[in-house]
């Protein structure tokens, strides 16, 4: 503490006591006010440290004393409020339109790609005007939020203000159509198809010879591509042309392969069993093996579909050969069949022919009958010896190992017997049997067919034996695989007319709608949706000492 020496004389101030910043803008007012100079300092500022203890130790002197007007705190500068009204609001506007860019972003649905780069982004002008502003000021605009990229999905996002939609709304906008159900039988790249057929017994050729025709063409279609892209496929069944065997068969490619259709099958007496099985399941049924009369009904069932003449047309050709021809008469003609439903088709066949050609008057007709499935013919050889008047023609409906063993067994008994056969029978097995029996049991017999002479040089022949030697190298033209050729490109063209998105119905259609296809047959091929058979045409064949066939004509 400083000695009394130290302290200043005289009367002190009252605003020694007051604030710093009242004190510096203090100013006296009138003389009266102030204390005497050599009393007290000016300003609190020209006291030293050391005084501020003196003072504080003194006692005050409130009383006589008359204190000078306490100034308010000025205001900040005017300029100084408007620029910090303006930093404001922009910051307010700033947060207004970053969290709207961010709402249209998230919670609304992006429109396409076309509406982005066609619409132009709204501006909404927003004035912005504080207290004390100046009219003049120049206004401020919301900037635009930044345009989203359409090549990208939106990501979902789920806010407080828009929750996500409900189970109901999103099955509101789900398509309306769900795809369809695939069909069985066709793949992206397949299309599968089969056939139940003789691969085993004394029929076996026949089933040999009709899948390899149908796979010929099968393999020149995928080679060019396919059907719409798709390639073709053939799945084969041995029923051994026996009917107790065709229901597991046809089954089996329903049920395990899963076909698209069945092509090609071989036989009558299958057929019976094979035909309902495939009305049943609407299962397309094409080109079989054979000319019977139900697979040809009238009006046809929708889903069977034939290429060949039938055997009525057949045997009605061979008749009237015969009759016309050769100048027989209708009681020398008889008939060596199968004792089954094949056999009794080309009974039927005959015997409607010889009813035509008598004007309609009925007549007796020897039938001469073996079992299906051997080459036991001695019963109907017996028969053919015993029968007055004597038979000059025989019109044969078997298989080719039935059909020479009947020639080998009546050929020295009836030297100038004429032999006809429906062309089931397998005109290369035929030939092929009859040439080790020697020449004079292949020379004269007539084979019906329905394909076009083999040796011949027509554009589809020429297609078919390249084929053939190109796919199957080693295998010989036969009359039979050049029907399942031909069935398997008939077949094709339904399916390419049906277009990509292929069913059954879808080819039905197609095939329904073919008219006058020209696949260079010497004849066009047409269906209808009251026919249901391509072709009823017939050629006639004959064979030579050689034991090749020469084209003959049967009128």
């Amino acid at each position: 503490m400083s000695n009394a020496s130290q302290r200043p004389t005289g009367t002190q101030g009252p605003l020694q006591y007051a604030p710093r910043r009242v004190r510096d803008t203090q100013q006296p007012r009138d003389a009266s006010t102030m204390l005497p100079a050599n009393t007290v300092p000016s300003r609190v500022d020209e006291v030293g440290p050391e005084s501020d203890d003196v003072v504080r130790d003194r006692p005050l002197p409130w009383r006589g004393m008359r204190l000078p007007p306490v100034q308010p705190v000025p205001p900040p500068p005017q300029s100084g409020r408007r620029a910090f009204a303006i930093v404001r609001e922009i910051a307010l506007l700033a947060v207004v339109a970053a969290l709207s860019a961010i709402l249209a972003v998230t919670l609304y649905p992006r429109k396409s790609e076309t509406d982005a780069t066609n619409t132009p982004a709204r501006t909404l002008p927003v004035t912005a005007q504080t207290p004390g502003s100046i009219a003049s000021e120049p206004t401020r605009a919301i900037p635009p939020a930044p345009r989203v990229a359409v090549n990208e999905p939106p990501v979902p996002v789920q806010s407080e203000e828009r929750p996500s939609p409900a189970p109901a709304t999103a099955a509101a906008v789900a398509p309306l159509h769900s795809p369809d159900p695939p069909v069985r039988g066709i793949t992206d790249t397949e299309i599968r198809f089969g056939i139940a057929a003789p691969f085993s017994g004394s029929a076996k050729e026949l089933g040999r010879q009709m899948k390899l025709g149908i796979d010929t063409m099968f393999s020149a279609i995928n080679a060019g591509g396919g059907i719409t892209g798709r390639k073709v496929r053939l799945i084969a069944a041995d029923d051994g042309y026996e009917p107790s065997r065709t229901a597991d068969a046809m089954k089996q490619l329903f049920e395990k392969d899963e076909v698209f259709g069945i092509v090609g099958n071989v036989g009558t007496p299958t057929a019976m069993v094979a035909l309902p099985y495939a009305l049943e399941q609407k299962m397309l049924f094409f080109g079989a093996f054979t000319g019977a009369g139900l697979l040809r009904r009238d009006p046809p069932d929708r889903y069977v579909f034939n290429y060949r003449a039938s055997y009525a047309e057949e045997t009605d050709a061979m008749v009237r050969y015969l009759v016309k021809v050769r100048r027989l008469r209708p009681e020398q003609i008889a008939v060596f069949a199968q004792q089954d439903g094949y056999g009794d088709a080309g009974f039927s066949g005959v015997a409607k022919a010889v009813r035509a050609l008598r004007g309609g008057e009925a007549s007796t007709i020897l039938r001469l009958n073996y079992k299906r499935n051997t080459v036991d013919v001695n019963d109907a050889v017996e028969r053919l010896r015993q029968h007055k008047p004597p038979i000059k023609a025989v019109v044969m409906v078997p298989t080719y190992r039935a059909a020479a063993r009947f020639i080998e067994k009546t050929r020295d008994l009836f030297p100038a017997m004429i032999y006809t056969n429906v062309s089931f029978v397998g005109s290369t097995a035929l030939a092929e049997e009859l040439k080790l029996l020697g020449p004079k049991y292949t020379d004269g017999v007539i084979v019906t067919q329905v394909v076009p002479a083999i040796e011949g040089y027509s554009s589809l022949i020429l297609a078919y034996k390249a084929a053939l030697a190109k796919y199957f190298p080693g295998e010989v033209p036969d009359y039979v695989s050049l029907e399942g050729y031909i069935a398997a490109g008939l077949l094709a063209e339904g399916l390419k007319r049906a277009g990509p998105q292929l069913d059954t119905e879808k080819v039905v259609e197609a095939l329904e709608n073919l008219r006058d296809f020209d696949m260079g047959l010497g004849t066009p091929l047409t269906f209808g949706r009251t026919e249901h058979q391509g072709s009823h045409k017939v050629w006639g064949t004959q064979l030579d000492a050689a034991g090749r066939y020469q084209a003959i004509d049967l009128q």
